[in-house]
C-alpha cells in the first residue's frame, strides 16, 4: 500500500469532514508541488535563455591575451606583450539564422509549457473524479450490503416459521459474502486513486467535495464539432510546437547553406609591448600600438561537409513536416473523441437517470410481491443489484462526460483553470 494513506485517511474520506477540499483547491496544490509541472517550469526557464545564447551570435567579442618571454644564457632578453581585441560580425549568414533559432526555441518552450499546464489540468481533474467515483463505488456496495443483510434475514426468518425454503437463506448469504468480496476490492481501488493524487499534490488528501447528485450537465460552447476541429488545428500547443520547429528546421537549412557565403569581421585592438634586451638596449622600451580592420573569408573547398549538412538539415525539414501533419490529424482525432464522449456522456447519464428510476420501482415492485408470495428471495436480490448498479454507472458516466468536456478543451488548446472553476459550481458536500 501507498506509504501515506492510511485507514484513517480513508475513513476521512468517506465521513462527512468540517472542510473540505475542492477541485480548484486541489488544483492549487499540484501548482505548488507537481514534480512533473515543477519540471516544466524549469524547462521553460532554460527554454528562455536561448534567445541569449541565440543573439550572442551578431554581438561583438573582446577579449585580451598576452606574451611574456625570457631566453639568454647570459644575457637576459625579456619581452611583456597585450592584446585588447574586438570583433564585429558584419555579414556572417549563419549567425542571423542562429540568432532567429534562439527566439524560435524560446516560443517553442512556452508552447510546451502552455500544454504542460493543461496537462496539469487533465491530471488533476482525471485523480479528482477517480477519487470520487471510488468513493461512489465503495458507498453503494456498502449500501448494498446492508440491504442484502435485511434480505438474508428476512430469509432467515421465513425458513424459521415455515414460509421459504433454505434456499432463500443460501442465495442472501452467497450474495452477502459476495459484497464482502467486491467491498474490500472497492477499498483497496480507493487507495490506490488517493494514492495517485497523493503524487500529484504531494500531500495525503483532505476528504473532497462530491459531485451534486441532483447536477445538470451541458455541452461545451460552441455546441458543433467543427469550430473546435479548427481550434484544434491552429491552437491546439502540441501542433504550435510542431509549427515552430518546423520553423526551426527551415532555418537550419539557411544556416548551413551559409556555409558557402563569405564572411566579413570587424577587427580592432590595441596592443602593448614591454621589451628588455641587455643584448639590443636600443630596442627596449614600451610601446602601444593601435589597428582596426575588416577581416573576410570566402569558404572554397571544405570535404563537402558543407552539402552534406545542408542536405542533412533538409531531410530533417521533411520530418518536421510530416510531424507538424501527424500532430493536427492526432488533435483532430482527439477532438472527435472527446467530443463524441461528451455528447454520448450526456445522452448516456440521462439514459441511466431514467434507468435509476426504472430500477428503484423495480425494487420495491419484487420485495412488495416477494411478501405476497409472487416473487422469490433472488428476484430481490437481482432487483437491489440492479439498481445499486445503475446508480454506480449514473455517476461514473457524470465523470466522465466532465473529464471529456476538459480533453475536449484541451485537445482545441483553450482549457484553462477557469474550467476548472466552473466545474467547481457543481460541486457540494462530501458524500456522507
Amino acid at each position: 500500500m501507498t506509504a501515506g494513506i492510511t485507514s484513517a485517511t480513508l475513513f476521512a474520506v468517506l465521513t462527512t469532514p468540517s472542510h473540505a477540499a475542492d477541485l480548484v483547491q486541489v488544483y492549487q496544490q499540484a501548482l505548488a508541488n507537481d514534480p512533473v509541472y515543477q519540471s516544466a517550469r524549469y524547462a521553460l526557464r532554460a527554454g528562455e535563455e536561448k534567445i541569449t545564447q541565440g543573439r550572442a551570435a551578431i554581438l561583438p567579442t573582446i577579449g585580451i591575451n598576452g606574451s611574456y618571454t625570457r631566453s639568454g644564457d647570459t644575457m637576459q632578453n625579456s619581452a611583456n606583450t597585450y592584446t585588447l581585441q574586438l570583433t564585429q560580425p558584419l555579414l556572417r549568414m549563419a549567425n542571423w539564422e542562429t540568432y532567429r533559432q534562439g527566439k524560435l526555441s524560446v516560443a517553442v518552450s512556452e508552447a510546451q509549457f502552455a500544454q504542460a499546464q493543461q496537462d496539469l489540468i487533465l491530471r488533476v481533474g482525471q485523480a479528482y473524479f477517480d477519487v470520487l467515483s471510488a468513493q461512489d463505488a465503495l458507498s453503494f456496495l456498502r449500501a448494498q450490503k446492508i440491504a442484502i443483510s435485511e434480505q438474508l434475514a428476512s430469509a432467515k426468518r421465513n425458513f424459521d416459521v415455515g414460509t421459504a425454503t433454505i434456499t432463500d437463506t443460501n442465495e442472501a448469504q452467497a450474495r452477502y459474502d459476495l459484497a464482502n468480496a467486491q467491498e474490500i476490492a472497492a477499498q483497496n481501488d480507493l487507495e490506490v486513486a488517493l494514492s495517485k493524487l497523493q503524487q500529484i499534490i504531494g500531500q495525503p488528501p483532505t476528504p473532497l467535495s462530491a459531485l451534486r447528485t441532483n447536477v445538470q450537465l451541458s455541452m461545451p460552447q460552441p455546441a458543433l464539432i467543427d469550430p473546435w476541429i479548427s481550434s484544434a488545428e491552429q491552437q491546439n500547443y502540441n501542433v504550435l510546437v510542431q509549427q515552430v520547429s518546423l520553423e526551426i528546421a527551415q532555418s537550419e537549412i539557411k544556416r548551413n547553406r551559409a556555409g558557402h557565403y563569405p564572411t566579413v569581421d570587424l577587427t580592432a585592438g590595441r596592443n602593448y609591448t614591454n621589451q628588455n634586451s641587455q643584448l639590443t638596449p636600443y630596442t627596449n622600451g614600451r610601446g602601444y600600438a593601435n589597428s582596426i580592420g575588416v577581416q573576410w573569408n570566402i569558404p572554397l573547398y571544405s570535404g563537402f561537409s558543407v552539402s552534406s549538412k545542408v542536405d542533412e538539415s533538409i531531410a530533417l525539414a521533411d520530418k518536421a513536416r510530416s510531424d507538424l501533419e501527424n500532430a493536427r490529424r492526432t488533435a483532430v482525432l482527439n477532438v472527435r473523441q472527446a467530443y463524441l464522449g461528451v455528447s454520448n456522456g450526456l445522452s448516456q447519464v440521462k439514459a441511466y437517470e431514467a434507468a435509476e428510476v426504472s430500477s428503484l420501482s423495480a425494487l420495491e415492485s419484487n420485495r412488495l410481491g416477494y411478501q405476497v408470495g409472487v416473487r422469490i428471495n433472488i428476484d430481490v436480490l437481482n432487483a437491489q443489484q440492479q439498481l445499486f448498479s445503475t446508480r454506480r454507472d449514473l455517476a461514473k458516466a457524470r465523470y466522465d462526460t466532465l473529464m471529456n468536456g476538459l480533453k475536449l478543451k484541451s485537445a482545441a488548446g483553450s482549457l484553462k483553470e477557469e474550467d476548472l472553476a466552473q466545474i467547481n459550481q457543481l460541486l457540494g458536500p462530501p458524500a456522507p
